[in-house]
């Protein structure tokens, strides 16, 4: 048996593998804490359930149009408009089974084997798979803790060369919550208008921003594509239910693409969709306000145990803390220390290399939990400091 070279080369994704173990001991009896995934803890709003059930009760249970819905890329136009004042055309967006399709499809449209794409370092940790997986090499930009680990728009520039397509951005970042500010999102499109490159902007955490407010690419630049979906925002990660806004050249691949892999997104879910754009502005709001609580509720905590946060998030629902010294003690290794953690604490953590050579030794805190699991992680967590990192 011999397995595709392209497959057998993938990293697994740590974080699920840290996931796993924790359900595994959870079904052994152990009680586990979870701070390690990204996935909000909250029921999928109630005017988005409903609209899924009239869906079925109105027969929608076929094939969409591939593109998707109409009227759902209608309403993340008008979205796009109220939130950024930009205009929008609903026939240059594909709706897809989840965000993380919608980067397959345009991974496979725009790269070639051997070109390259500049993402940061750390970054999301799927990013260099699909890419890699589409034939194309991933150009790694590393970023500083004391710069919130955000890209400087010189370090992309001294990167580039006659391989590079394109640039991915990320704002508010996985995994430090961060966000790029407006005047280096400016400056990279203007580079990449420069150098005819195309830019990747993910913003699957837009709406989830605690300060400030987060801005999208398409406010600076038309040379983009931009992923966003339901999950993060609506809770509504089980819907699997993503979106790519594309520059009108691609379109017509881009659909090709979706009728041969995917076909459609889910009927129900559209529809779903729809409902969550129109009705769940207050659920939404009540999410964001509940996240900001734990934000503040989580950092202060981790101070206080005399971790340093360079820079606090004011995005996404996560926190990354620089655990160098903890990690010593297991050669410098993040994914140990995560493990240990696990295993004496409790308390499901996410390892920083898992998103890059930049944050080993790193760890990322999810408060995507309630209040008092976060409170309890936390005292889980300074106990095992204090048994087993003491002196």
């Amino acid at each position: 048996m011999s397995i595709s070279k392209r497959c057998c080369t993938m990293t697994p994704f740590l974080v699920m593998e840290i996931l796993e173990a924790a359900q595994a001991m959870e079904r052994s009896g152990r009680s586990i804490i979870h701070l390690e995934v990204g996935e909000p803890d909250f029921d999928t709003p109630d005017c988005v359930k409903r609209a899924a059930c009239r869906a079925l009760d109105n027969g929608h249970t076929h094939y969409t149009h591939s593109l998707g819905l109409f009227e759902l890329r209608e309403a993340i136009s008008e979205d796009y408009r109220a939130r950024y004042g930009v205009t929008v055309d609903p026939a240059n967006i594909a709706i897809t089974q989840g965000t993380s399709p919608a980067m397959l499809a345009v991974f496979s449209a725009i790269l070639e084997a051997g070109d390259k794409v500049i993402t940061s370092d750390p970054c999301y940790a799927c990013y260099d798979n699909f890419i890699t997986f589409a034939g194309a090499e991933p150009v790694k930009v590393v970023t500083s803790e004391d710069d919130a680990f955000q890209y400087r728009v010189p370090a992309i520039r001294e990167a580039l060369d006659d391989k590079v397509r394109a640039i991915l951005i990320n704002s508010p970042a996985n995994p430090t919550g961060t966000l790029l500010p407006a005047e280096r999102m400016h400056a990279i499109a203007q580079l990449a208008e420069e150098k005819g490159l195309w830019i990747l902007s993910d913003e699957i955490y837009h709406g989830l921003v605690y300060e400030g407010r987060e801005r999208s690419i398409l406010e600076f630049t038309d040379r983009a594509f931009v992923f966003n979906g339901f999950s993060k925002l609506y809770a509504m990660t089980g819907w699997r239910l993503g979106y790519v806004i594309a520059p009108p050249a691609f379109i017509r691949t881009l659909q090709t693409v979706c009728q041969n892999f995917f076909i459609s997104a889910n009927a129900m879910s559209q529809w779903a969709g729809l409902a969550a754009l129109k009705e769940a502005g207050p659920d939404v709001a009540r999410m964001v306000a509940t996240y900001d609580t734990r934000r503040v509720a989580m950092l202060k905590r981790l101070k206080d145990m005399g971790f340093a946060i360079k820079h606090d998030p004011t995005g996404a629902f996560y926190v990354l803390v620089n655990m160098r010294h903890l990690a010593a003690r297991f050669d410098g290794s993040s994914l140990k220390l995560a493990y240990d953690i696990l295993e004496k604490a409790g308390v499901g953590v996410t390892p920083g290399i898992d998103f890059g050579e930049s944050t080993e030794g790193f760890i990322r805190f999810s408060y995507a939990n309630s209040l008092e699991n976060i409170l309890e992680g936390m005292d889980r967590l300074e106990r095992y400091v204090k048994e087993h990192h003491a002196g």
